[in-house]
């Protein structure tokens, strides 16, 4: 087969070991699931209600362009809808139409790591050429701006800046994120996938200033659609009516769009999911701290990267299996090392379950 020479460089996906499969191995009856940065509350109710009168119409195609839908986003985000572009595989899909907009094999795109592993996947799917930047490990992974000042060249594409950062859930400072955007003419890419988590560096209305950023944000985290696949992109005019026209046509369906909808609509559920999640990230924060074997890093996302001092990832990965809870191993992340996982927050009662099974992992 003539597959392309990029493509067979890549290494398959392999998933996570689903519920069924550790209830099966490990005999455990239950399974708290620490390891995908999901909104542990789900979705809200009001968009159950609206999916289930949706069902009537999944026969007809969906809109290319929901008005209703940019006219929400128009209202929770302060933009004009016309910098909006929605994508139908969450923000996998922005970025992927990202690359097909502006990334000539060849060109050059900047990722500092530990950082999204996509980002990476994509750069080579697309034949780009990487240059990487770092988060600083020595200054608990805070941004090295000269690491991605020195990479820029007139090849340079795309730069990519998560903040906060998955997996080490640190901002990036205002002060860098500026001075690394007006230092270039290359499109730089602010992923806020974890921005409603914090109360400061939200650079999405900058775009107003700024026509060489692009924000990247979700429903998959705070608003429980992880399921439904809902993302979407923020930039100028010019840059949005490129993408679009690069975009699948049918990429979000009813569902989600409905979905989407109506969670935007039902302020008090995000509100109260936006305070009970920062609140189980400070009680798992806490918690976590109190073991001598462990280097917590601070989070203002939904999860917090944990070094292990005693053990691997993988070791302890499977200890937590064995006792029905599932983290995610790091070793996988560009930048880090075997003694790396992330711990996503959960209800207050599964956070409280997960530090006793780690007294007895510990004792």
């Amino acid at each position: 087969m003539k597959v392309r020479e990029e493509v067979k460089k890549l290494k398959p996906y392999v998933p996570g070991k689903s519920k069924e499969e550790i209830i099966k191995r490990y005999g455990v009856k239950r399974i708290i699931k620490l390891g995908s940065n999901e909104n542990p509350w789900g979705a809200s109710p009001k968009v159950k209600e609206r999916i289930i009168k949706e069902l009537d119409r999944i026969h007809e195609y969906p809109e290319p362009i929901n008005e209703e839908l940019l006219e929400e986003l128009e209202k929770f985000l302060g933009v004009s809808k016309e910098n909006i572009i929605v994508g139908g595989d969450g923000a996998d899909e922005v970025l992927d139409i990202l690359f097909k907009t502006f990334v000539d094999k060849g060109d050059e795109v900047i990722i500092p790591i530990p950082t999204f592993t996509q980002y990476r996947v994509l750069a080579q799917i697309y034949g780009a050429k990487i240059r990487f930047g770092k988060f600083d490990k020595e200054r608990e992974f805070k941004l090295d701006v000269d690491s991605v000042l020195k990479n820029i060249s007139e090849k340079t594409k795309l730069i990519f800046l998560c903040s906060p950062n998955n997996p080490t859930g640190n901002l990036i400072d205002d002060e860098a994120i500026k001075e690394i955007v007006e230092s270039t003419e290359a499109l730089v890419v602010i992923d806020h996938a974890y921005i409603e988590y914090s109360s400061r560096g939200d650079w999405t209305r900058k775009i107003e200033k700024y026509n060489n950023i692009l924000i990247l944000r979700t429903f998959s985290k705070v608003f429980g659609l992880a399921g439904l696949r809902v993302g979407y992109g923020v930039a100028n005019e010019e840059i949005i009516n490129y993408m679009l026209r690069v975009k699948p046509v049918f990429s979000l369906t009813r569902l989600s769009q409905v979905a989407a909808i109506e969670a935007l609509r039902d302020k008090e559920f995000f509100n109260k999911c936006v305070k009970d999640g920062i609140r189980s990230r400070e009680l798992l924060y806490k918690g976590l701290k109190e073991f001598e074997e462990l280097k917590v890093y601070p989070s203002e996302a939904n999860y917090v990267l944990v070094e292990l001092k005693t053990m691997s990832s993988k070791e302890f990965c499977e200890e937590l299996l064995k006792r029905g809870v599932i983290v995610r191993d790091c070793s996988s992340f560009d930048g880090l090392g075997e003694n790396y996982v992330r711990i996503s927050i959960g209800t207050f009662e599964e956070i409280k379950e997960f530090l006793d099974i780690l007294r007895d992992i510990f004792r």
